[in-house]
């Protein structure tokens, strides 16, 4: 066996191209472009390279963006004040700080700072509050693009014993909610997890994201399972690698997700659509 491609690079740009498409049919009814603002602070190269293709992505896709560096030696009350500004500006629909911060930064203060309805990385305790309780508003950007990525390969996730590796606030804990709201059965798992490749063995569905170079095993994986992997890891030689191992795991499973070019393209994608979500629903079309 081996398994089919989740190509989330392709699957990313159909989704931005109907990003694009609904934002000019506001425009034709008189209504502005979506405007997405970006907080950069500090000078990690990383997050250069992130806050960059997100700026791209908002060209292509009609959305009007604004980016605001900050030096890293920014105190914490600036930082709050700037936020708050853009809570205030009309013309900004959804705010987006990159992470990580500086230590000296309480990023959980950072993010309770922003207006939920501009949360467009669905990271405010009131968005995820909602998805707890099957009510939605702004979601997490990679799980909820994992979601479109499971769709678009048609797979049914209803039924489904689903395993998470990983239980942060960012994707593991958000992706365990929107898999149970489509019906799977879900264990997470982390660090102190005991017997963990055979709690990975009984998975339908495996979403890997740990953050650990090639982690899974190829042996550990169900024949036929569907695998997310949301792990992006920088080897020693430059390349990129997922949390699972490529290889191996593709000779057992029956979708898999490529790194790079799988969940990646897909978090920015939904990230615009979070943006476009924002602005229709700051200013409706009441036609």
């Amino acid at each position: 066996m081996t398994a089919q491609l989740i190509d989330g690079k392709q699957i990313s740009q159909q989704l931005i191209e109907q990003i694009r498409q609904r934002v000019a049919a506001r425009s034709d009814r008189g209504k502005r472009a979506p405007g997405l603002a970006v907080v950069r602070v500090g000078e990690d190269p990383a997050s250069r390279i992130y806050v960059r293709n997100k700026l791209k992505a908002c060209e292509r896709a009609g959305v009007q963006s604004f980016s605001h560096e900050v030096p890293d030696s920014v105190a914490q009350p600036e930082l709050l004040a700037l936020i708050d500004r853009l809570n205030g500006d009309p013309a900004v629909d959804g705010i987006l700080v990159q992470l990580p911060l500086p230590d000296h930064i309480d990023s959980d203060a950072v993010t309770d700072s922003i207006e939920p309805s501009k949360d467009v990385d669905g990271f405010h305790p009131y968005n995820i509050g909602r998805l707890m309780l099957g009510l939605p508003g702004l979601r997490p950007c990679t799980p909820r693009g994992v979601m479109t990525l499971l769709q678009h390969a048609g797979i049914d996730i209803d039924g489904k014993d689903a395993v998470i590796l990983g239980r942060s606030n960012i994707v593991g804990r958000p992706m365990a909610l929107e898999l149970l709201h489509a019906g799977a059965t879900i264990t997470v798992c982390h660090s102190r997890t005991r017997e963990l490749p055979e709690k990975v063995a009984r998975a339908d569905l495996l979403v890997a994201a740990l953050g650990k170079p090639r982690f899974v095993q190829g042996s550990w994986v169900k024949p036929g399972a569907v695998v997310i992997d949301v792990g992006i890891n920088r080897l020693d030689n430059g390349s990129l690698v997922g949390d699972v191992d490529f290889e191996a795991v593709r000779r057992e499973a029956a979708w898999i997700t490529p790194v790079p070019g799988g969940v990646g393209p897909m978090t920015v994608a939904t990230l615009l659509e979070n943006t476009l979500q924002a602005a229709e629903i700051r200013d409706p079309d009441r036609s």
